[in-house]
């Protein structure tokens, strides 16, 4: 799930819910800097998928990110070592006492790619923008849930006020979905935003999108800001970026091996021991954010009831799945959240693998073993359908192994393997039992994303408890209650099994010999401001 929620393998900014996939140190880079940084040089990188948008305020894939990351500043940014929220665009910012009012200092002196000077009011004309957005930016629409308006105090300074605490807010700013486009490019339909052209406030220009094929970014001279993280201040080092569209993993990794390309993202497992054989640097972090998971459609007559969701939930083995189908880089899910968001919490015990207790649960609730195996009840057989995209290259398999394990306890499995804009409408339309996919988002927040009534709810959710839970996280500016109140979402969400977590989704990126200067930020997205051709 980049704060959305995504098909597994699509990965967005951070929250993304939607459906996105995903990498192993808290904030790795290549290690071969050892020469002298310089400027220039074309960097090819290779895609799984088509991004489909390249608007950063709509982008919702991994895919998408990538590019989009590099058009826009943010007005923070978060250091995926430690969390901490530090300065970008904002050189400090004022938090009031409730959580519902941030003030935000602006650094002199930054404009955007046309030359427009970024000030008070191009803050607030892009957040009334994403706001306006809707469901069109499902990030978006939970960061600014509340949303009040922008004051503009004076040039440098804009307020920001929720009609509630939104703590998650500070946060929310260092995405790149809040990042900063230019007026005169918000002036623009959704729609055109999406295919470009567009102009952005980052260290890159968009010199065009060619769809199914690549995305062209080329270097800004005039670059004169810059995150307070980064290694070096002004223009990147980097001439020009292409992202290219390579769907079949294994062209990836041969076109990499042959120095066709540069980086490749989304690394398949069975490739990873192939690339290190090649000398190549394996960049790999754990996804913040939601696992991926089965969401559950709650709406539906057999994953309503919650027996099905209990068994379903403990006759899968996770630990199986990571070390027959995937990787080292990755770890089975112990939780609603993964291990490397703030406030993640252990549990592993609702989780244990008990296919006898799973079969136990179902022969309470009247489901009946077949002649095939697989149970029924009231001459329906129990036999759950789940949409998958092929984003990342391991789903297929991942799922064909999972449709074993369960119906050792009798319920049965289809994959309906779909393409992701295929995938996108069964998800908005509700046709579907279960839904495979994973959120990005460096913040537990992305819970309400996931399962509020009042957002995405993949699970189709009416759960007053869970509700207040979600809310009152949302609302709480002291960092320990909030902790607390997210601990109790997470083993909410698990307790009424509406949504089966399977592993941790991890971002694997391979980079060549000559490639250097690259990191991963907190939502495991890769920064190129400081990348640089040897």
């Amino acid at each position: 799930m980049p704060d959305s929620r995504h098909p597994a393998g699509l990965l967005t900014s951070a929250v993304v819910l939607s459906l996105a996939l995903a990498a192993c140190s808290s904030a790795p880079s290549d290690g071969g800097d050892r020469a002298e940084p310089h400027a220039g040089g074309h960097l090819t990188f290779a895609l799984g998928s088509d991004p489909t948008c390249v608007d950063p305020h709509q982008a919702v894939t991994n895919d998408a990110v990538y590019a989009a990351r590099g058009l826009v500043d943010s007005l923070t940014d978060q250091d995926p070592a430690t969390g901490r929220i530090v300065p970008w665009i904002a050189a400090s910012w004022d938090v009031s006492p409730d959580a519902s009012a941030f003030t935000f200092h602006l650094r002199d002196g930054l404009t955007f790619g046309d030359g427009t000077p970024i000030d008070a009011q191009s803050v607030k004309e892009n957040l009334d923008a994403v706001f306006q957005l809707g469901a069109k930016s499902i990030p978006g629409s939970g960061y600014l849930s509340g949303y009040r308006s922008t004051e503009v105090v004076d040039t440098h300074t804009a307020k920001v006020t929720f009609d509630q605490p939104n703590a998650q807010f500070l946060q929310a700013t260092s995405t790149s979905t809040l990042g900063l486009l230019a007026p005169s490019t918000l002036k623009r339909s959704p729609e055109s935003l999406c295919a470009g052209p567009l102009t952005g406030s980052g260290p890159f220009n968009l010199d065009g999108y060619t769809p199914g094929k690549s995305v062209e970014l080329s270097r800004r001279a005039d670059y004169a800001g810059g995150s307070s993280l980064w290694r070096h201040a002004g223009p990147a080092y980097l001439e020009r970026i292409s992202f290219t569209v390579v769907p079949e993993s294994g062209v990836r990794t041969g076109s990499l091996g042959s120095g066709q390309i540069h980086a490749i993202a989304g690394v398949a497992p069975q490739d990873e021991a192939a690339l290190k054989g090649l000398g190549v640097t394996l960049l790999a972090r754990s996804n913040p954010g939601v696992p991926v998971a089965l969401s559950i459609n709650t709406s539906r007559p057999q994953p309503g009831d919650i027996a099905v969701r209990r068994a379903l939930e403990i006759a899968v083995d996770r630990k199986e799945v990571v070390d027959t189908v995937l990787s080292g880089n990755y770890r089975p899910a112990t939780s609603s959240l993964s291990s490397t968001t703030t406030a993640y919490q252990d549990n592993s015990k609702l989780l244990a693998h008990d296919p006898a207790a799973a079969g136990r649960l179902l022969d309470a609730a009247g489901w009946t073993p077949g002649p095939d195996g697989i149970r029924a009840k009231n001459g329906v057989k129990l036999d759950l359908k789940v949409i998958l995209a092929t984003n990342f290259g391991p789903n297929k398999s991942v799922l064909e192994l999972v449709q074993q394990q369960v119906k050792q306890a009798g319920i049965g499995i289809t994959l309906r393997v779909l393409t992701i804009p295929d995938y996108q409408l069964a998800q908005k339309s509700g046709d579907y039992d279960l839904a495979w996919g994973n959120g990005t988002r460096a913040d537990p927040d992305i819970l309400r994303s996931a399962f509020s009534d009042k957002l995405l709810n993949l699970s189709h959710i009416q759960d007053p408890e869970l509700q207040a839970l979600l809310d009152a996280q949302a609302a709480a500016a002291d960092p320990a209650k909030r902790a607390d109140l997210v601990a109790r979402a997470q083993r909410r969400v698990l307790e009424q099994a509406y949504q089966i977590p399977v592993f941790e989704m991890t971002s694997v990126y391979a980079l060549s010999t000559g490639v250097h200067g690259v990191s991963l930020g907190s939502s495991s997205q890769v920064q190129f401001h400081d990348a640089w051709l040897s």
